[in-house]
């Protein structure tokens, strides 16, 4: 299934453009990527986030990890998923990783 045009943003990374989103969870959030123009192979990348518990929590914030992702951060997971032998034509099940700390580690499908 595609990513939704109306809740998703546009980047232009390694000369191509990508559709991405973010989906959020009670513990992490998730970023999902996929070519623009046509719907393949992902990505997705968990990231540890209180962010979703921000509204439930203010103002008591200050001990929440309230990671978001900037348009940098986009660029930097499709370069390295791209690096890593992603192909976003490609029919399959998606590219999977998780970020700990400021490093990408890739998880390996089951």
């Amino acid at each position: 299934m595609a990513i939704s045009k109306k809740n998703s943003r546009l980047i232009e990374c390694d000369g191509r453009k990508f559709r991405w989103t973010i989906s959020p969870a009670t513990d992490y959030i998730k970023f999902i990527a996929e070519e623009a123009e046509k719907s393949g192979r992902k990505i997705e990348v968990t990231i540890t986030s209180d962010i979703d518990r921000l509204w439930l929590e203010f103002p008591n914030i200050s001990n929440l990890n309230l990671r978001v992702i900037k348009p940098k951060d986009v660029a930097t997971f499709i370069s390295q998923a791209l690096k890593d032998g992603w192909n976003p034509e490609e029919k399959g099940s998606p590219f999977k990783y998780r970020l700990q700390g400021d490093e990408l580690k890739r998880e390996e499908s089951n």
